[in-house]
């Protein structure tokens, strides 16, 4: 039966109306799987907003072949961004507005995202924990790995004394694409850019083990890479040291592989759940590495 909408490729006048595509399904998605005890879903504020909107920009600009979205005269009704980093090919956001469900939207509008990365050797998808999402994701040859989130005030009297942690720069670049590879086998490359625009970024280099991490402002880990565990563990002592003991802090996208991030996560008495899954395809889950959700 003919499909009664289009796929055609995202352009940066589309990025507007995709970021509120998104935290439409998004919100809805949280609603749907929310559990006790965790906070209200919410829309995203304008800060966060307007942060989605210049990432997305940045991801059209870099990936246009890769990001697509599916209209008919009512609107966008969906969309998949993704990107090629080295020979590795990673999902930055996929969504079909709340409703949608049995018109075909999602398949349709992921496969043309996913022909971007025909000539990779690897994949990573950050998954949430929708079903119809994940199913997508299997049958598209993906090995679907739990994750797992930390979530609570860290009590300043845990914090340990760090050292030979400093704050970072571009000026690291060589420096983070070097560990990105021997971490993830692909760079980050111009999102670097990006994620250092916009978060704290902190740097460990010794001759024992390299590595960075990114701190949002409310602390926590957005995403960090090492080349030991020590540095890692200590990258993200350091970030969890950045909360306020009177907000929660959120550390996201933990594998099993990344136990050590367990270890620090339970010496600070967060609580841990499970949520969403890491799918990978052509590689092993990345270790010691925690995963933005969005540049992976």
């Amino acid at each position: 039966m003919p499909a009664d909408y289009f796929v055609r490729p995202m352009t940066a006048a589309d990025v507007a109306d995709v970021e509120r595509l998104t935290d439409e399904a998004y919100v809805d998605l949280d609603v749907r799987t929310r559990r006790t005890g965790w906070p209200a879903p919410a829309r995203r504020s304008v800060e966060r907003s307007d942060l989605w909107r210049a990432r997305a920009a940045h991801l059209v600009a870099t990936d246009p072949r890769g990001c697509w979205v599916a209209e008919d005269g009512s609107g966008l009704l969906g969309v998949a961004m993704s990107m090629r980093r080295d020979l590795t090919w990673l999902l930055a956001s996929y969504a079909v507005r709340p409703g949608l469900q049995g018109r075909g939207v999602g398949r349709r509008v992921l496969d043309p995202a996913l022909q971007h990365g025909s000539a990779c050797l690897r994949g990573m998808v950050a998954a949430s924990d929708d079903p119809r999402a994940v199913r997508h994701y299997r049958l598209a040859g993906f090995t679907l790995h739990p994750t797992m989130l930390l979530r609570g005030r860290v009590p300043r009297a845990v914090l340990p004394v760090v050292e030979r942690v400093r704050e970072g720069s571009l000026g690291d670049l060589d420096l983070m694409n070097s560990v990105d590879r021997q971490v993830r086998d692909a760079a980050h490359g111009p999102d670097h850019t990006v994620l250092a625009s916009t978060h704290r970024l902190l740097v460990v280099d010794r001759p024992t083990g390299s590595g960075y991490a990114y701190v949002p402002p409310e602390g926590g880990a957005h995403l960090l890479a090492a080349t030991s565990r020590r540095a890692a563990g200590d990258l993200l002592w350091e970030s969890l040291a950045a909360s306020s003991p009177q907000v929660e802090v959120t550390l996201a996208h933990v594998s099993a592989a990344n136990q050590w991030a367990l270890d620090v996560g339970m010496a600070c008495r967060l609580e841990l759940w499970t949520h969403g899954y890491l799918g990978l395809r052509g590689m092993k889950p990345p270790a010691p590495y925690l995963h933005s959700g969005y540049f992976l």
